[in-house]
């Protein structure tokens, strides 16, 4: 296959020369280079020269992919690569890659994905396109997205990054799917999608709440107010998840394990950190002034509606009644409605669960009735009641 080059919406795609292996060193130095692909490590200078002159060559000649240099076009400067890293027979190729750190915020890849992605319907006579990456690479979700990629869903990923996830993100686009030059598509800057990749796209942030004990606990504990955290679940929590979620009332009203042990809690603290890779919930530790284990606390986000979410909960025995959830409640929702966009946040109980559903009023939630049979519980379908709460609810 002949090398070619494109120019695009202000992006010069061309092949690798050996000029370009210094500033292909030099990015791939770059942390999240290193993290979402899977480039040697450390990555020397003889890995750069190989790439730019024997790996991509040989991919041109041997019609096995189309690795492109993205350049500014006026400078000849590089900013990034992008290409397909994969052509099979069937008609279908798997586009690549990544911005060099000095680039980054300027929508270049998404521009160059997209005229590689033209290029191959229209050049290549291509039938589909795939992009791959490891789950909690939003920054890559959201390039193809932007370039009109539909992501399908999960796999396998065959070659995962050193110390990545086993699981990958796939996505398909397919002729005429590919937007026009300079138009933003749902993904642009200011949309959900790009809002919320900003956010799961970092680790997860700790929040604040300020706890306003009972008169009765306060009389019995100096301590029962004051600052919580929220942060994410560690392994020292494991012990304390495990009392809380043996202890009767957490069995009786919540579906955790029953039994439930250690290998239920670092199951748990799996999930939790799955869940923030995926971009899907927030699942937070509630600690004490003293950093110690209080409960937990969730924030789902719905797969059917974007601005829909609900949340979930329990308290550590020792820590009933002082006041923690309702402030937890409104910390994690307050953050829920200002930087994930959500408009409603629903909240469920089963039907008799009083110290979930005072939480949840204290929190400002509105209980706004009963569904019958509402849930499954323990083997049975029971009536919960169910509530809200909306961003004016917190003004």
């Amino acid at each position: 296959m002949e090398p070619v080059e494109i120019i695009e919406d202000g992006v010069l795609l061309r092949p690798w020369r050996e000029a370009d292996a210094e500033a292909v060193h030099r990015a791939c130095q770059d942390p999240d280079i290193q993290r979402w692909t899977t480039v040697p490590r450390p990555y020397r200078p003889e890995h750069a020269l190989g790439f730019v002159t024997e790996v991509s060559g040989r991919a041109w000649a041997e019609g096995s992919g189309a690795p492109f240099a993205v350049c500014d076009p006026a400078s000849g400067d590089l900013l990034g690569s992008c290409g397909l890293i994969s052509i099979d027979p069937a008609g279908t190729g798997e586009i690549g890659y990544w911005t060099a750190p000095w680039a980054r915020g300027r929508g270049v890849m998404t521009r160059a994905t997209r005229a590689v992605a033209r290029w191959s319907f229209d050049g290549l006579g291509l039938r589909r396109l795939i992009w791959q990456a490891e789950v909690g690479n939003h920054a890559s979700r959201l390039v193809a997205l932007r370039a009109g990629f539909r992501v399908d869903g999960r796999l396998r990923l065959a070659d995962p990054a050193l110390h990545g996830a086993a699981d990958g993100w796939i996505g398909s686009l397919l002729p005429g799917e590919v937007p026009a030059p300079g138009s933003t598509g749902p993904a642009g800057p200011g949309t959900l999608a790009a809002r919320r990749a900003a956010v799961f796209g970092r680790p997860q942030p700790v929040l604040f709440a300020t706890a306003t004990a009972t008169a009765t606990a306060a009389a019995a504990d100096a301590d029962a107010a004051g600052e919580l955290r929220l942060r994410p679940m560690e392994e020292q929590d494991l012990d304390a998840v495990v009392r809380t979620c043996q202890d009767p009332e957490s069995i009786r009203w919540t579906t955790v394990p029953d039994p439930y042990d250690r290998a239920d809690a670092q199951g748990y603290l799996a999930y939790g950190r799955d869940a923030w890779a995926r971009g899907d919930a927030a699942c937070f530790v509630i600690a004490d002034p003293d950093d110690r284990y209080v409960g937990t606390i969730d924030l789902r986000l719905s797969a059917g509606d974007p601005l829909l979410a609900d949340v979930g909960f329990m308290t550590a025995p020792e820590a009933r009644g002082r006041g923690h959830l309702p402030a937890a409640l409104v910390a994690l929702s307050a953050w829920g409605f200002s930087t994930l966009g959500v408009a409603r946040i629903e909240w469920r109980a089963n039907v008799g669960n009083t110290s979930s559903r005072r939480a949840a009023e204290k929190a400002g939630f509105t209980v706004e009735g009963t569904a019958r049979a509402g849930v499954q519980h323990r083997g049975e379908r029971v009536d919960v009641w169910v509530g809200a709460l909306l961003a004016k609810d917190l003004a």
